[in-house]
């Protein structure tokens, strides 16, 4: 009588030296990039701090960073740092995801209808090269003056979605939709299985895009029409020679959109981790 194997389970093979010497290059490399913007940043700084002061640039036009650190301060202990950080921030969120939904159904609606698209494609493209700064004022009478700043960033994002979606829409392989047809999908199945899927690294890449335009639609509209807000900041602070209040409200700026744009990132690797696309190209 035989004694029954003994049951081995499957050993995953160890990584090679050479496959590790990669990995190890990799984040070398990740660092060594990492520590160069970290030190262009510091450059940058001690450069602006240093050049008001020995007096090569005029210090009323261009601030300092001790200053601007001190103006945060400020503005934290009063508590207008949250209440105007957090109005730019909402606006920019909401008219964000305004422009993404607006044109996601725009984009479908002509991809459904070629038709629809020979017809309105020609005021797309002028609508999409169009100064948006010039629409300020109207929506400001037509809207008021917070319904005024979503429109602007809508307005600003929307014809940029339309058309990367639509774009992105159109480059999936035609034999894929030939295949499902012959079975009988319908439009509606089509879009669902096989387009919306195939199309979702084009739409990291349209949120990518959009997130910075939004921002942008915003602060112009607050310019014009806000009573909060860090446009309305800048504008508030240009008119009173506070070049402190100005840089500080820049500095906010360009945190929030790289806080979007890290969030935007994360949403992208799990988004593409699940669906198993490739990731987009940054």
């Amino acid at each position: 009588m035989t004694a029954p194997a003994a049951s081995t389970a499957p050993v995953s093979a160890a990584p090679s030296a050479a496959y590790e010497a990669y990995l190890r290059g990799l984040r070398r490399r990740a660092l060594t990039i990492q520590a160069w913007q970290i030190g262009l940043i510091m450059f940058f700084l001690i450069v602006w701090e240093i050049a008001p002061r020995a007096g090569w640039i005029n210090p009323m036009l261009t601030s300092y960073p001790s200053a601007v650190a001190k103006t945060l301060m400020v503005m934290l202990q009063d508590g207008s740092l949250v209440l105007h950080t957090w109005t730019t921030f909402s606006e920019t969120v909401i008219g964000f995801s305004g422009g993404m939904v607006i044109g996601l159904v725009c984009a479908v609606a002509l991809w459904s209808s070629p038709f629809l698209h020979r017809v309105l494609d020609p005021f797309i493209v002028v609508l999409n090269a169009m100064p948006k700064i010039a629409l300020v004022p109207i929506f400001y009478i037509w809207l008021g003056d917070v319904a005024s700043i979503y429109a602007m960033a809508i307005a600003v994002s929307v014809f940029v979605t339309i058309i990367m979606l639509y774009t992105g829409f159109n480059a999936i392989d035609p034999d894929k939709i030939k295949l499902v047809q012959l079975f009988g999908a319908s439009k509606w199945q089509i879009l669902r299985k096989i387009v919306l899927p195939a199309s979702v690294p084009s739409m990291i890449s349209t949120l990518k895009v959009n997130v910075g335009l939004a921002l942008v639609g915003v602060v112009v509209g607050e310019f014009q029409a806000a009573k909060a807000g860090l446009g309305y900041l800048i504008t508030y602070g240009s008119q009173i020679f506070q070049m402190n209040l100005v840089m500080t409200s820049i500095v906010i700026l360009a945190a929030i959109s790289s806080v979007l744009f890290i969030a935007i990132q994360a949403l992208e690797t799990i988004v593409l981790r699940r669906s198993g696309s490739p990731r987009s190209a940054d």
